[in-house]
């Protein structure tokens, strides 16, 4: 039986992440300032308030929203105030050594880095250096024996330099003794491990793959299959894209022979896209439902139609004073979808929302569908009615699992109107 659960009191600040970025995160892209004056730090005990805020005190997680580790750095911030040194990304050093580059952070951009989780954990300039031991790079490995030359795998096409003296300029040569490591990455050389959240498209973009999304595709066809869009945490892609995944022709092979071949690779490839394209097309007019025969091509957020909270309920739980959507109780990892054509303009945490889409459509209006535990979108992305957002969850200020779905007449909190009667509106059967 699906849990009726319902949300408690909502902040208003959960969409937009003042200077840092649209969509929800920890600390933004702003480069250090220079010539700042006193030295800012704060204890461990405020920073893990701060974690609690921010990533529920999950120092590596990793969504795939662009955001890392339990004070949720942006890449960018985490290389440029040195976080690289200890790990490729935040979440994969350890607590101490994202709490020293954090204080970094602070330092340079103040408590305004982390601008709704530092007033609820007290964070401030000026306190006393947290009492912690970032020790060396890859803080979360360091029982792994150090690399020498045999630990180099033999696949790695160009030789590890046997300079002694620059052990951490190398990090690709402790691939087998830091395996944990390099699979929590996602990336080993030129592989790629799928985590939650990713599509082709985006490890194309972050990877800057040869071909973008389409021969990353053609290069892992046997691992993904025909669904270039159905993709699983674990599966080990590589990003070479300019090896084919077929055997190389021998090179005594006539060179019009091997030329005609290719023809023949590449019209056969491209057939069988059309192919793929038009059965997606299908499923995805199969997915949509009774959207499919309403004229605005509009549909339900999740394809159960029972309410749990209704629309405009008064209450002291709600910051507004009333319940400024509508709840949808499902189980976790329902397929949460959009609900018509738009632009994402917000994909990741929301603080009181937890993990949260918000969509801009083509006639002004906003939706926002929140508490969800998992996404497979990202900010910019243009979806299409009745296509997946995420999977629903119980993230943020909740007491049970359900999916809160909001339509507004701008971006921001208090703009709400009735969400099920835009729906109707729009010819959906709700």
């Amino acid at each position: 039986m699906a849990a009726r659960g319902r949300h408690r009191r909502p902040r208003p600040r959960r969409v937009s992440r003042a200077s840092l970025a649209f969509t929800a995160g920890g600390a933004g892209v702003a480069l250090p300032l220079i010539g700042v004056g006193q030295a800012s730090a704060a204890s461990v005990d405020t920073w893990d308030k701060v974690a609690e805020c921010e990533s529920t005190d999950n120092w590596s997680i990793n969504t795939g929203n662009g955001y890392y580790g339990g004070l949720q750095f942006s890449q960018s911030t985490w290389e440029a105030y040195g976080g690289t040194s200890f790990a490729p990304r935040a979440d994969l050093a350890s607590k101490d050594q994202q709490i020293a580059i954090a204080e970094k952070v602070l330092d340079a951009q103040g408590p305004g880095a982390w601008p709704v989780c530092s007033v609820k954990a007290g964070l401030t300039r000026g306190g006393q250096p947290a009492d912690v031991t970032p020790g060396t790079a890859s803080g979360r490995t360091q029982t792994a024996p150090k690399a020498t030359p045999k630990a180099t795998p033999k696949a790695t096409p160009k030789a590890t330099p046997k300079t002694e003296s620059a052990p951490e300029a190398a990090p690709k040569a402790t691939t087998k003794a830091v395996d944990q490591s390099a699979a929590a990455s996602g990336r080993s050389g030129s592989s790629y491990t799928v985590v939650g959240g990713d599509t082709l498209s985006r490890i194309a973009d972050t990877r800057d793959v040869d071909g973008g999304w389409q021969r990353l595709y053609e290069a892992n066809r046997r691992v993904i299959g025909g669904d270039p869009d159905l993709i699983y945490p674990g599966q080990k892609l590589t990003l070479d894209t300019n090896r084919s995944p077929a055997a190389r022709p021998r090179e005594s092979q006539p060179r019009a022979e091997r030329t005609d071949q290719a023809k023949q690779r590449a019209e056969q490839a491209a057939k069988q896209r059309v192919e793929q394209a038009n059965k997606a097309r299908e499923r995805a007019k199969k997915k949509s439902g009774s959207a499919a025969h309403s004229s605005s091509s509009f549909t339900s957020p999740v394809a159960s139609h029972a309410v749990g909270t209704a629309y405009g309920v008064s209450g002291s739980n709600w910051s507004s004073g009333h319940h400024t959507g509508v709840d949808f109780p499902v189980a976790t990892g329902t397929q949460v979808r959009a609900v018509g054509s738009a632009e994402v303009v917000a994909a990741g945490w929301g603080g009181a929302y937890g993990y949260q889409v918000v969509l801009r459509h083509s006639d002004g209006m906003y939706s926002q569908y929140a508490h969800m535990s998992a996404l497979t979108v990202h900010v910019g992305q243009t979806v299409s009615a009745g296509q997946q957002l995420g999977r629903s969850g119980a993230t943020g200020n909740v007491t049970g699992p359900h999916v809160h779905f909001e339509v507004r007449t701008g971006p921001d909190y208090g703009s709400d109107v009735n969400p099920l009667a835009y729906l109707r509106s729009k010819g959906v059967q709700i």
